[in-house]
């Protein structure tokens, strides 16, 4: 089993204390060195564009009760030089980089063999660039960038294009980052289908749409898109970035964009905690068909998820005084978030919450993991949810590394 950390640097009010932005990226940097000491493989770093709290002031706000910023990371590449700088043998992800705002796939390809080029300027270097991928988890961050329905057809079939569109940004990304130099008429042209539609009824409206507006015979089975993006032919530089040096992964549960992506580099898959294990199977089944041969053999380890741990061995107490207090900061974790997020409070969610969360003292967190999971999968630990006690966080992560991980990895 191999074990990352997740760092989502939310800063958020739990029990009516907020940090400062400072004092957020303070302890960011503070638990980046100690899970390198610790041995963890990977920090990986969620990734948040515009405020949440000015977006509030709109009429479509997503989160209308939550105070504060769901994220305070809107770089990875700027974060993770200062990581690389601090740290020895850690590698540094996005979990995850938002490819269709700030410029599109294009700019972040091109940033990303920029850094690439800069971070290997040490001969020495080995340590990975793990670029976590996908269309980013709130609209309004794409929809300041020009993402959003313009037409009356994309506006009466966004929800199916605008996967469309992800699928045609995975595409420019891949191929920007592997160095192919090519414009938008090179570009793969996308479809509507009946089968993209869960709804029959809304597939023969676009249908119809379609064949007024596009000419298309009666017969049809499929509606060409027009591309998102238009560019004449470029080429990115740096050109001689060293590609070694960066892995990848997808945040999507859409197998066409897994496959796709595929297509081009060895790619694996984010997954979540809460993802059912029927989904999670089938995922593996589909890439070890389809994983790009030059990453070899599809591996469980290809497939980073979420875990929430709240583990305690604290000195002084009894091995149940420490599940006990573990399981009430899992508890209290998900009180604020509920009321955060929805401005109430309900108890059966937190208890559900609680339920699908690795809480206990040390022995029955290895319990846990080793009852949920394969002894092949990867994790992301998850320490810091709705917590800003930076020295809990950091006995906690120890007492993981030291007393839970040797003993299932």
């Amino acid at each position: 089993m191999r074990f990352d950390i997740f760092l989502s640097i939310c800063q958020t009010e739990v029990e009516g204390f907020m940090p400062s932005e400072r004092q957020m990226f303070l302890n960011f940097f503070d638990q980046a060195k100690w899970a390198d000491q610790l041995g963890f493989q990977t920090a990986w770093v969620a990734e948040t564009h515009l405020s949440c709290q000015v977006q509030k002031e709109n009429a479509d706000h997503v989160i209308p009760h939550f105070r504060g910023e769901i994220g305070l990371n809107t770089d990875l590449l700027q974060l993770a030089h200062k990581v690389f700088s601090q740290t020895k043998k850690i590698n540094v992800g996005s979990a995850i980089m938002n490819i269709i705002c700030n410029g599109g796939p294009l700019a972040h390809a091109e940033a990303i063999r920029t850094f690439l080029t800069l971070h290997g300027l040490d001969s020495n270097e080995n340590r990975k660039l793990e670029v976590g991928f996908a269309a980013g988890r709130f609209p309004f961050s794409n929809n300041a960038y020009g993402f959003l329905a313009k037409t009356e057809l994309e506006r009466l079939a966004w929800d199916v294009i605008k996967n469309k569109y992800f699928q045609e940004a995975t595409e420019i990304f891949m191929r920007v980052l592997r160095g192919d130099r090519f414009s938008s008429q090179d570009v793969s042209v996308r479809h509507l289908r009946a089968q993209d539609f869960r709804d029959p009824q809304l597939w023969e409206r676009v249908k119809a749409l379609a064949q007024s507006t596009q000419g298309l015979g009666p017969t049809s089975d499929e509606i060409p898109l027009a591309h998102h993006w238009e560019f004449e032919k470029v080429g990115v530089i740096p050109f001689d970035s060293p590609l070694h040096l960066l892995s990848l992964t997808i945040g999507s549960h859409d197998p066409e964009a897994q496959i796709l992506a595929n297509e081009f580099f060895p790619t694996g898959v984010f997954n979540l905690s809460i993802t059912p294990p029927a989904v999670i199977e089938e995922t593996h089944a589909r890439m070890r068909k389809h994983y790009h041969p030059a990453g070899g053999a599809w591996q469980r380890g290809c497939m980073p998820r979420t875990a929430m741990i709240f583990v305690d061995d604290s000195p002084g107490l009894t091995e149940n005084q420490q599940s006990a207090k573990a399981k009430n900061y899992a508890r209290l974790a998900w009180q604020n978030y509920w009321v955060a997020m929805e401005k109430t409070l309900d108890p059966k969610k937190v208890e559900q919450a609680v339920s699908n969360t690795i809480a206990g003292n040390c022995k029955e967190v290895q319990e846990m993991i080793r009852s949920k999971y394969h002894s092949e999968d990867r994790l992301m630990l998850w320490f810091d949810f709705n917590n800003h006690d930076n020295e809990y966080i950091k006995h906690s992560m120890r007492a993981f590394m030291e007393k839970v991980a040797p003993w299932i990895a």
